[in-house]
């Protein structure tokens, strides 16, 4: 399976992709950073997160997309811009009709370093270990991108299945309405 992460963020919005299936060697494909500046206009910038995004898509035509689930912080500003390149990435996936999975920091911190309190400099490491990388990604926006198509790997397949199996055991709507 090849998943493009994308760690959202107005002025820096990490992409990596990622070829892997559990329990097997993963394999980095490609990773970098769609940059805006940040004296542009918001519509301005939003576009160049499109077009850099549709780039990624065009190029290494992943089958799924992973983003991380915009979260509360303290300065609204921020938060504001994180979830406005979220929602592009999102759109540019749905467009192509690719599937969007939402990962919490937490739970992408987990999957890759077992604890969902690790800091940038752990998921750094863990990232680099498991992608076997000379070095860590730079900036750290990279490499929690490939973190985010690592966790989507390691955990959709699990989540799949579980979907599927919950589907497999609920009664069909023909047969809710003869009872």
């Amino acid at each position: 399976m090849r998943v493009l992460g994308v760690d959202p963020g107005l002025t820096r919005c990490g992409i990596g992709v990622v070829d892997g299936v559990p329990g097997r060697p993963l394999t980095m494909v490609g990773v970098g950073v769609v940059r805006t500046p940040a004296d542009a206009e918001i519509g301005a910038r939003l576009v160049l997160i499109e077009r850099g995004i549709e780039e990624w898509l065009d190029a290494h035509r992943p089958e799924a997309v992973a983003v991380e689930r915009v979260f509360s912080q303290h300065n609204v500003r921020t938060v504001m811009g994180t979830a406005q390149a979220s929602a592009v990435a999102i759109l540019c996936a749905s467009r192509r009709g690719l599937p969007v999975h939402l990962h919490t920091p937490s739970e992408v911190k987990a999957a890759v370093t077992g604890s969902g309190r690790a800091d940038k400099a752990q998921v750094g490491a863990m990232v680099t270990r498991l992608l076997r990388l000379d070095a860590p990604p730079k900036p750290a926006d990279a490499a929690d991108a490939l973190a985010l198509a690592i966790c989507h790997i390691w955990r959709g397949a699990a989540t799949n299945r579980l979907q599927q199996a919950i589907a497999a055991h609920r009664p069909s709507r023909a047969q809710e309405s003869a009872t």
